[in-house]
């Protein structure tokens, strides 16, 4: 094994094993939703601007933050990342007590993780080289579904025991670990000086290049649908549950834990699969699928509460098959010295919409007549569906 080769598989076993532990405290709110809007009394649209604020916080901060890495080491950015994180799961610990204190808590939890889900990604691609470099990155974007499944598994299970504030004590020290694994492990490295003088966020030339464009919109929409489903997921089968005295099968946080194990699989399927066939056909194909579930699971409420559960299973790993794909299109149709860039622009509008879908999916579930209604968690759920399957005609673009 070369020298190279070593220092690049080094650098993605860390930063895997960061994002997981950074990750922890990311899906934490969505994990407690029922309990959230038991205890302090929120709307469906309140709890859906709580679970979608994080995603905001990520829109403003990851253009600045992973723009940077164009220019300074990566590793930087994704230090100050992980502290912010850290900070905001052991504030809202403390100082979380309704809804307000609760969306700027959030808001800040997605500060942290624009320092550091994709400038980990700018540094994994600055330590690596030659043909492994696009399963590396898909090893790297497919450790979200394995932190989030993370996220789902040990807030829900801490939570149980030693109540909320434990659970978000441990996801602030989870990023605490992450911060001190970066720093021992990771090596220093300079990013790929531009040939030219050029201004690191003059966005235009990426808006420009056609071809990674057609990832990132495709990404948007997957990015909407992924978030909206994940954020109301446990709330959702938490009614199924409720709804029929004696059912049996694994609870919604076990349920949404398998859920995300298995859309990591699907994910790096997914990405092996874009390797070997048309990458765009691939993408297309996931998405059009997804969307075809999604406009019938939520009006299937009433059948067994298993069959729920493993149609939802279905489900996720239908929307993560196209995940990594998306985002490796994105980094190899970049300019070499505008990968930072692109990246940022992949996440702003990628987290944008997933901002914008678990708060869209809360405001249709209101006004189709609750979370107690059938209906208006089939049109939930639908609503999704029709936002996906406009990633195909965006991956059209050339």
């Amino acid at each position: 094994m070369s020298e190279v080769h070593s220092l690049g598989a080094k650098a993605v076993f860390c930063l895997c094993a960061a994002e997981v532990l950074t990750m922890v405290g990311v899906f934490a709110f969505p994990a407690l939703l029922p309990a959230f809007v038991a205890q302090w009394g929120l709307s469906n649209t309140e709890a859906g601007w709580i679970s979608g604020i994080l995603f905001a916080g990520y829109t403003v901060a990851v253009p600045v933050l992973t723009t940077l890495t164009d220019r300074i080491d990566a590793k930087r950015v994704y230090l100050l990342g992980a502290l912010v994180a850290a900070l905001s799961c052991l504030a809202y610990a403390v100082w979380a007590q309704g809804f307000w204190s609760a969306l700027a808590l959030r808001f800040l939890a997605g500060v942290g993780l624009a320092g550091t889900y994709m400038p980990g990604l700018k540094a994994l691609v600055d330590r690596t080289r030659g043909p492994k470099q696009a399963r590396w990155i898909s090893f790297y974007t497919a450790s979200f579904s394995l932190g989030t499944s993370g996220s789902f598994m040990i807030i829900g299970a801490v939570a149980e025991v030693w109540g909320w504030k434990a659970a978000f004590v441990l996801a602030g020290l989870s990023a605490l670990a992450a911060f001190v694994l970066v720093l021992a492990v990771l090596e220093r490295t300079e990013p790929v000086a531009p040939a030219q003088p050029v201004n690191p966020f003059d966005f235009g030339p990426v808006f420009r290049n056609r071809a990674a464009m057609g990832y990132v919109l495709g990404y948007a929409a997957h990015v909407w649908e992924l978030f909206g489903a994940r954020s109301w997921m446990v709330a959702f089968l938490a009614w199924v549950l409720a709804s029929q005295p004696g059912a049996s099968g694994p609870s919604p946080t076990t349920t949404a834990t398998l859920a995300s194990l298995l859309a990591m699989a699907a994910s790096l399927v997914g990405a092996d699969l874009a390797i070997r066939f048309d990458r765009r056909r691939v993408c297309a194909v996931a998405m059009l699928a997804s969307a075809a579930l999604a406009a019938i699971i939520g009006f299937l409420g009433g059948l067994p509460y298993g069959i729920v559960a493993g149609l939802m299973l279905l489900y996720n790993i239908l929307i993560q098959i196209d995940s990594a794909a998306l985002t490796t299109g994105a980094v190899m149709a970049a300019e070499p010295e505008r990968r930072g860039a692109t990246i940022a622009i992949h996440s702003l509008l990628g987290f944008g919409a997933g901002f914008i879908g678990p708060l869209a999916f809360g405001m249709v579930l209101d006004l189709a007549g609750g979370g107690s209604s059938s209906l208006a968690w089939g049109m939930a759920f639908a609503s999704l569906a029709i936002v996906v399957s406009l990633g195909p005609l965006a991956l059209r673009l050339r």
